[in-house]
């Protein structure tokens, strides 16, 4: 299992009432899963309309389930943003 960091921004972070915590987990799938579970209601519904970026790399229509996690990376959790 890896060890890093999930940053919240925008409505995620509001529906999380933090802007970042800690993941221990070998997939995005996993480490979504225990966001979910720790932070049930509003940040789950958020979840479902955010795009990923995982050590600065969009995630994109890949499965969760594939994209692994690094020791000490970082996952950005960015909702959809208004504008340009």
């Amino acid at each position: 299992m890896a060890a890093g960091t999930i940053r919240y921004w925008a409505a995620a972070k509001a529906a999380a009432g933090i802007a970042e915590e800690s993941y221990t987990a070998e997939t995005l799938a996993d480490a979504l899963d225990a966001v979910r579970s720790r932070h049930p209601g509003e940040l789950t519904r958020v979840l479902q309309r955010c795009s990923f970026l995982v050590d600065g790399d969009p995630v994109g229509t890949r499965g969760h389930e594939t994209v692994r996690l690094a020791e000490g990376g970082t996952v950005e959790v960015l909702p959809p943003f208004a504008g340009g």
